[in-house]
């Protein structure tokens, strides 16, 4: 039976759960349960502390699991644990910040306080850019308060979208610390029995996520023009209609341009113009 890690709180719990049911696994549906088994799929799942997961994978204790490149990273597993494929959701940015005016470069942090929460991530990226400091302040939370309290001269966050720094009197400076995301984590070189087919069925939900099924009537002689608008992952679906001038198309296309897509097949005489929702796909 495959083991999983799962989120258990925080703004990765939810979209993670979504994730997994839009893929064909059973979740828990009270909040306090610790372990949930998925008979049908083969399927354990544990639910624990994000910052844990990695750990949990990287000992080999459990098969995968879901939780942020941040966090990943941040736990220094090395190279017990690898990430499989990224998820497409709880997307956010590991930045420095400051008061005002502070800093205008990353490189004025040498010999600085640093606050954070990813203490493990923090030195990393430090030691790669060669700047010199070892004094990185852990705090569990709260970290934009730090400078303020006079614990440290910058912070290192995760910012989503940066109200609560600007709230602090803080601004962000320098070039982005890391770029991170929800991920399927695994232990690097092994492949459990159902990793593959959990893998496929994450993939179709991002798929399915990203693209629309969209079904028109359109002129015979209009007909290739409106298969460039819509060439589709392969080919489209073009059938015919009882009347010979006229031919139903069927094909993919991505959810973020249907609007214009819409408006170009209107355009060129097509009718009955739909556009729905994908549920679930192979590729």
């Amino acid at each position: 039976m495959l083991r999983i890690a799962v989120p258990n709180k925080g703004s990765l719990s939810d979209a993670a759960r979504e994730t997994l049911i839009e893929a064909g696994y059973r979740q828990r549906r009270d909040s306090k349960e610790l372990v949930f088994v998925d008979p049908d799929n083969s399927v354990e799942f544990f639910y624990l502390r994000p910052r844990d997961i990695a750990i949990y994978v990287a000992k080999g204790t459990l098969d995968a699991g879901l939780t942020g490149r941040d966090l990943f990273l941040d736990a220094q597993v090395g190279d017990a644990a690898e990430e499989l494929m990224a998820l497409g959701f709880a997307r956010s940015t590991f930045h420095f910040a400051a008061p005002s005016g502070a800093f205008t470069s990353v490189a004025e942090l040498a010999g600085k306080r640093i606050a954070t929460s990813y203490d493990g991530l923090l030195s990393d990226y430090l030691k790669s850019s060669a700047i010199d400091t070892n004094k990185i302040v852990h705090l569990d939370g709260a970290v934009e308060s730090s400078v303020k309290l006079g614990v440290a001269d910058a912070i290192a966050d995760v910012v989503e979208t940066g109200s609560t720094l600007k709230a602090a009197g803080m601004e962000i400076f320098g070039e982005p610390i890391l770029r991170s995301e929800a991920i399927l984590i695994g232990q690097t070189g092994k492949h459990p029995a159902g990793l593959d087919k959990l893998i496929q069925r994450l993939h179709g939900v991002l798929v399915a996520r990203e693209y629309v099924m969209v079904d028109y009537d359109v002129p015979r002689a209009h007909m290739e023009a409106a298969l460039k608008v819509t060439p589709g992952l392969e080919s489209p679906t073009i059938s015919p209609l009882a009347d010979d001038d006229w031919v139903a198309v069927r094909s993919m296309a991505k959810k973020k341009d249907m609007n214009r897509i819409m408006d170009e097949l209107y355009e060129m005489g097509a009718k009955a113009i739909l556009a729905s929702a994908i549920h679930a796909i192979r590729l």
